[in-house]
């Protein structure tokens, strides 16, 4: 079932009414919001808006079986409690909508972290955070959001650069023949493949459908061929894979045109006010000049 997904920037910056940009897309392959389980939706208003626990009216029940689990709302506290300088809402809104997700698959019986899963968020991550005003700022929200989650944000780090940098030095042929290799990231392959195949507990999800994509985009592994042979190696389902990662190119092209959007907005308002101030200016420094001229008035 196809989704419409629409996108608005809502601004109230120095002005008497409140503006609205929106724009609708066609719909996602399979829905837009099957990434997060949300409808995806974009906002963004001058100040840092904080979500609160209901970020959406959809009603999530997690019937995870893992002992002492937190609770969806506890995580999301945990968040709110680590980071706590307001988040521009066009970040904000999606970053809740992982954190549910991503709550819910860490804490499944049958998840279990792996390096590929770590890269694939990291790349979520980093694309969509990319333009955020401050990089100490960005890291400092992907370190709360991992240990809200309980997990380590410098293992995630550390997991993706390292598998960054072997695909780097791959080609489509070696990426492929990682079982008949030694080496620590072929050793995790082939760990995966044996979880993957039922000896071993392995859960699927979305991000690791995107680790995959990124090793094969730094591999320079374009023929689709590459992807369905590195899914049988992996035993891995190419029909969820092929699924998760058009909808992550959708998403990925929904945000670069909201971006787009709020930049165009935000300089067109930066004009606005340089134009109102300049006659202000002029009148005052006309004001200082005949001081100085005439002291006496």
């Amino acid at each position: 079932m196809a989704a419409l997904t629409s996108l608005s920037l809502s601004a109230v910056t120095h002005c008497p009414e409140r503006k609205k940009l929106t724009f609708s897309s066609t719909p996602f392959l399979a829905t837009s919001s099957d990434f997060f389980g949300l409808r995806t939706h974009f906002s963004y208003h001058n100040v840092g808006v904080r979500a609160s626990n209901s970020t959406s009216n959809m009603v999530v029940q997690c019937m995870s079986s893992v002992t002492d689990a937190p609770t969806v709302s506890e995580t999301k506290l945990n968040f709110l409690k680590a980071y706590k300088r307001p988040i521009p809402s066009i970040y904000n809104t999606v970053l809740q909508e992982l954190i549910v997700q991503q709550h819910l698959m860490r804490y499944k019986r049958s998840y279990r972290y792996d390096p590929v899963f770590a890269l694939g968020f990291v790349t979520v991550y980093d694309k969509l955070m990319e333009g955020y005003a401050s990089d100490e700022d960005r890291d400092a929200i992907f370190q709360a959001y991992i240990k809200a989650l309980k997990e380590n944000p410098q293992e995630y780090r550390i997991d993706a650069r390292k598998l960054e940098e072997w695909a780097r030095v791959q080609n489509p042929s070696s990426l492929l023949e990682f079982s008949s290799k030694e080496g620590e990231v072929e050793g995790i392959l082939k760990e995966i493949a044996e979880r993957a195949a039922g000896k071993g507990e392995f859960s699927y999800n979305r991000f690791f459908a995107v680790g995959l994509f990124r090793l094969l985009e730094l591999a320079n592994a374009t023929e689709p061929t590459i992807l369905d042979k590195l899914c049988a190696a992996l035993n891995i389902n190419k029909r969820s894979v092929d699924r998760d990662l058009d909808v992550y190119r959708n998403l990925l092209s929904k945000l670069v045109q909201a971006k787009e959007l709020l930049k165009e907005y935000v300089d067109r308002e930066k004009k606005k006010r340089d134009e109102r101030t300049e006659p202000q200016k002029a009148n005052e420094a006309i004001t200082t000049c005949l001081g100085e001229q005439l002291p006496g008035l």
